[in-house]
């Protein structure tokens, strides 16, 4: 039998990456030499190895045989003279240039004329290590993404000198192993990390900025973007040194202030606190390199009651579209009678026409029974005065995203509700103490911001403004959760926490597009295979529309004035052209008309 292309790899640094790129080219049939100058770094991989195919045997993803095999196949080693042999090398050691390039002046003595030179890098020059190399034509950036035997991705990176062969060797290599290669530049991050990191860094500083807890940054992203992790724990899990380096380099080139590393990432890393592997950074762990939580002393708990709240026992919505028939399906759903009030009683016949049609897909799906449903559809009643919302507990406004409009509806409701309503509103992108000041009781005006489609997203952001009390804040927390959805708290800034995280990424995205750096398809690729992202950025930007993207980059950009912040060109100008993203058939991309 003909032995695989690149059949022997050396694979210098085994730490957890080195440790699952050992493991996945072991389990796709490559002879592994593992080296590690630390004999203890040597010993953890063959047990973090014997474990993790272990793991792959109980879930019926590798057979005993096969994992028998797969062990026999990876040897381990303290000196990098033991790669003489290998057809390919890669070092995953750390991010130091200087390390870098003494494995490398090291291995050119060693290793053979054709032996191909992969540096794991993400943070460092392709080029300049290759320049530095003997055999600069050999040399190739080969970036795996954490865990390697799971993640789907791999950038490869060639620089100006690199030799077109040993490109196509790694690319084969990467597809033999069933991983998706994408072609990238040499820059700091290349594609999904160039994206990423800057994300990472935002909700870094969001949180020293005290706006909102670890907690609450994490489960906002989770829920309200689908992402497989909070971006916190992410970077518990990369590791704060790791991110501090890498953002480092993306700063020095880029010069933009999102790339600039958060102080508390310096703080953190200079401590020693470095994530998972010192058992702790931004969460506590169970033990260095458990990726169990454990709970801080002085964190609160998710599951206390809010004391203060007051009880609800009628609701009313003020609107007819999408968002309002949803609301009120949500509270109807969860036990409430719902007012669903609207400027016509055609809108509102509409509107809950829509509640009943959602509450139907509900039943087809086996999500609900069909006395549910109807017991929900009765809750809700229409009117179309406001009037109606008089005996209303809780009045949840959702009319369009236009602040005069907003404020002349809280004048009214502010006329017509009871002294002790809670009055929210469900914005995105407008100042919520600007219709609490409408009012005459700016202390029971909140932010409840739902999240598209209501009724299946469990994410509720919970904006509290300078003059809200602690009754209407309590009230709108302890409702969220008889919802069966998720309140995260924060304050009332431009983009709350998701919009503010997920659009300047977004808006990154684009830039790096109108570059001409990479395709959309490649980018796209890149965050859903790399990242786990459920979308790539102009699938979703084509979704949420690009006239509504632009809006929210705007006013981020219009609140916090930075420069990295200035909507992207291209977005401009297909807004300009008319091209929104899927509601008009075309955007980043076209789509076939309905």
């Amino acid at each position: 039998m003909d032995r695989p292309p690149l059949s022997t790899v050396a694979v210098v640094g085994l730490g957890t990456m080195g440790t699952g790129i050992s493991e996945l080219l072991v389990r796709g049939g490559r002879e592994v030499i593992g080296i590690d100058t630390d004999p203890a770094a040597a010993r953890q991989a063959v047990s973090a190895l014997r474990s993790s195919t272990e793991r792959a045997v109980r879930r019926e993803r590798l057979t005993e045989v096969e994992r028998q095999d797969a062990l026999a196949r990876f040897r381990t080693f303290t000196d990098l003279h033991a790669a003489a042999e290998a057809e390919l090398v890669i070092e995953v050691v750390p991010e130091d240039y200087d390390i870098k390039c003494q494995v490398f002046a090291t291995l050119d003595t060693v290793v053979k004329a054709d032996t191909i030179l992969a540096t794991g890098t993400n943070a460092l020059s392709v080029t300049r290590l290759a320049a530095d190399s003997d055999r600069p034509e050999r040399v190739v950036g080969l970036h795996f993404f954490h865990p390697a035997p799971a993640m789907r991705l791999v950038e490869v990176a060639s620089s100006v000198l690199t030799a077109p062969q040993a490109v196509a060797s790694v690319t084969q290599l990467a597809r033999d192993l069933g991983k998706d290669p994408i072609p990238v530049g040499d820059r700091p991050g290349f594609l999904a990390d160039g994206l990423l990191f800057g994300y990472l860094n935002q909700a870094a500083a969001m949180y020293e900025s005290r706006y909102a807890t670890r907690e609450d940054i994490d489960a906002a992203m989770r829920l309200g973007c689908g992402l497989p992790m909070g971006p916190l724990a992410l970077l518990d899990l990369i590791g704060i040194d790791t991110a501090r380096t890498v953002l480092d380099a993306m700063h020095a080139a880029s010069h933009d202030r999102l790339h600039a590393p958060a102080p508390v990432l310096r703080q953190l890393s200079d401590a020693g606190l470095n994530g998972r592997k010192a058992g702790r950074g931004f969460y506590t762990y169970a033990a260095p390199g458990s990726g169990e939580i454990v709970r801080d002393a002085d964190t609160p708990d998710p599951a206390g009651t809010d004391t203060a709240a007051r009880t609800v026992r009628e609701v009313g919505v003020a609107g007819s579209g999408t968002m309002a028939s949803g609301i009120a399906e949500v509270f109807a759903t969860a036990g409430f009678p719902v007012v669903l009030t609207a400027r016509s009683a055609a809108k509102a016949e509409t509107a809950r026409t829509r509640v009943a049609a959602s509450l139907d897909r509900a039943v087809a799906k086996g999500r609900l029974d069909e006395a549910d449903r109807d017991a929900a559809l009765e809750r809700v009643r229409t009117a179309d005065t406001l009037d109606a919302l008089s005996r209303a507990d809780l009045v949840v406004e959702a009319i369009t995203e236009e602040l005069p409009a907003k404020q002349r509806l809280f004048a009214e409701l502010d006329e017509i509700c009871k002294p002790d309503a809670v009055l929210a509103t469900t914005t995105s992108s407008l100042p919520v103490v600007a219709c609490a000041r409408a009012t005459a009781r700016p202390r029971d005006v909140v932010g409840m911001h739902f999240f598209n489609p209501a009724p299946a997203m469990k994410l509720v952001e919970v904006v509290r403004t300078v003059l809200t009390g602690d009754a209407a804040h309590a009230t709108v927390r302890q409702v969220t959760r008889r919802l069966g959805k998720h309140p995260v708290d924060c304050g009332d800034r431009a983009g709350f926490i998701v919009n503010a995280l997920l659009f300047p990424y977004l808006n990154n995205a684009i830039k790096m597009a109108q570059e001409h750096y990479a395709s959309l398809d490649d980018i796209d690729a890149a965050m859903r295979l790399g990242g786990g992202y459920p979308m790539g950025p102009f699938e979703l930007l084509d979704v949420v529309g690009l006239d509504v993207s632009l809006a929210i980059e705007r006013v981020l950009h219009s609140e916090f004035r930075d420069p990295g912040l200035a909507p992207a060109p291209l977005l401009e100008h297909l807004v300009a052209a008319g091209c929104l993203g899927r509601k008009t058939g075309r955007g980043f991309r076209e789509y076939a008309r309905r």
